[in-house]
């Protein structure tokens, strides 16, 4: 169980209390981090190292002080130094440092001043020691708790996509294909994620167990895949007193993902390789609509213009959905939050009760890019009414009771099998995204985890299925999407955009 805010806060003042008069780099930078580290109740040695040898370009080799492969780089100095200087050292090692081992995050101190760079969104936070408490959510990445940006083509998602599809194409060359393959292929990737976003506990369990229990040359990789897979599929109390000690860490994830039995590919040691490079990636940065990309990069390019696939970004699929409900639930909730009369509160939470039974349908829905984003749009909204129901951010319920938005609110049809299911998985993954938003505001981590609400998402043709047998029309509140049409004599025309 993971620590709140709130008891993370009350270590931070603890910790900057007994380390207000730190002042000497070489003799008390290791006791420093690894007090910190504890803050969060996380061993600093779990994930990160000291003294890391790296050749510095043009300056031979150097020493990082504090080095966390993937997420952060610490350059520390005694007190009063110049910390401008040491952002520029720490540069030195993050550009000699091999891509894949490239941090988000670079963190400069002089024990009294904390100076924290978020690589991705070009932010920087300082502030002193003494601050640190009011502060401690900027440090959520140690959690696996990460802020988050979404940017249309972001590189991040562009390698993510890359790596996995040189998994796929190693997997497919081997002559695993067709349903199997693309079931195992949503199973990584969603373990990937939890891996690096706190859905695993401790953050890199995956990694370790399949880069220190399986063997070099690959050959038991996929009967390893299998026990896991079924793991993640038993709750806890149904396991056998005897299951490994390593697999018995994995917490049981439900939500059908698990369930069906697949014929498991033998690997080889370059397809051990191209998974374990995947889990190197840091995949807390990823949007889920990245699943997209993905299943575009994965596709033959002949095939997906037959089929009319293709990925609507972020900016436009905002177009459709801000006139069509966005804009009318923000002007709402807008009035709601004006009002100073003694119903507000009592109005406010009938307002949250009412995004919680809207529905939402798109009959075409492809990777669910749609149904994401408009996911992410509408728990971004009730995170902002909670915080007006709550204004002091103390709950007289668990953080977990908060939320009445779920997935199972979303609708989709989908004429590919692989889609379908990339597209209730990335839901799925949006939704603990957005649970890790909303623990940031209340300061009580909690990860949905049995999943116990699915999205509704239907392998079918949407011109065949009779979409009331999905969702009635009385019950649905917004159809929407991007469905395909390659024009009747010109196929150059591109996707007709529709919102109702």
């Amino acid at each position: 169980m993971r620590l709140s805010w709130n008891e993370v806060r009350v270590r931070a003042a603890s910790f900057a209390k007994e380390w207000r008069d730190a002042a000497y780099e070489k003799g008390e930078t290791q006791s420093f981090y690894n007090d910190f580290f504890e803050v969060f109740d996380v061993r600093r040695r779990s994930v990160a190292r000291y003294e890391e040898h790296v050749a510095k370009l043009g300056s031979g080799r150097g020493f990082i002080d504090l080095f966390w492969p993937g997420v952060l780089i610490v350059e520390q100095k005694s007190a009063g130094r110049d910390l401008g200087k040491a952002y520029g050292q720490a540069g030195q090692y993050f550009d000699a440092l091999r891509e894949p081992d490239r941090p988000r995050y670079i963190l400069v101190s002089d024990f009294q001043t904390f100076e924290l760079h978020d690589r991705d969104e070009r932010r920087v936070v300082t502030f002193p020691l003494a601050d640190l408490p009011a502060h401690v959510e900027e440090f959520g990445f140690i959690l696996g708790v990460q802020r988050r940006t979404f940017r249309d083509q972001d590189p991040v998602n562009i390698e993510a996509a890359e790596l996995v599809g040189r998994l796929h194409d190693a997997l497919d060359a081997a002559g695993y294909r067709g349903h199997d393959l693309e079931r195992f292929l949503v199973r990584i990737v969603f373990c990937l994620f939890a891996d690096d976003t706190g859905v695993f506990e401790p953050r890199d369990i995956l990694f370790d167990f399949l880069e220190s229990r399986t063997r070099q040359d690959g050959s038991d990789l996929g009967a390893m895949l299998a026990q896991l897979f079924q793991v993640l599929n038993t709750p806890e109390d149904d396991r056998t007193a005897t299951l490994d000690e390593d697999l018995a860490r994995f917490p049981y994830v439900n939500g059908d993902l698990f369930e069906e039995p697949l014929r498991i590919p033998a690997f080889d040691a370059s397809m051990r390789k191209k998974l374990l490079d995947a889990c190197r990636f840091d995949w807390s940065n990823i949007s889920p609509a990245i699943f997209g990309a993905l299943f575009q990069s994965v596709m033959d390019p002949v095939h997906r213009r037959k089929q009319g696939a293709h990925y609507t970004t972020e900016k436009n699929i905002l177009k459709v959905i801000e006139p069509l409900f966005l804009d009318d639930l923000r002007a709402e909730f807008g009035r709601l939050k004006r009002r100073k009369d003694n119903r507000r509160r009592a109005d406010l939470r009938r307002f949250q009760r009412k995004l919680g039974n809207l529905t939402f349908f798109d009959p075409a829905c492809g990777c669910g890019n749609f149904l994401i984003i408009a996911y992410r749009e509408l728990r971004e909204l009730e995170i902002q009414v909670l915080k007006e129901i709550h204004p002091d951010r103390q709950l007289d319920v668990l953080a977990r009771d908060l939320s009445v938005v779920d997935v199972d609110q979303f609708y989709g049809i989908e004429l590919g099998e692989f889609p379908a299911r990339i597209a209730e998985t990335a839901l799925w993954m949006m939704d603990h995204i957005m649970n890790n938003r909303l623990s940031l505001e209340f300061g009580q981590t909690y990860v949905r985890i049995p999943l116990e609400t699915s999205p509704h998402i239907v392998h079918g043709d949407a011109l065949e299925t009779d979409w009331s047998d999905l969702l009635s029309p009385e019950e649905c509140s917004f159809v929407f999407g991007n469905p395909p049409f390659g024009g009747c004599k010109t196929p150059e025309h591109g996707p007709a955009r529709a919102g109702s």
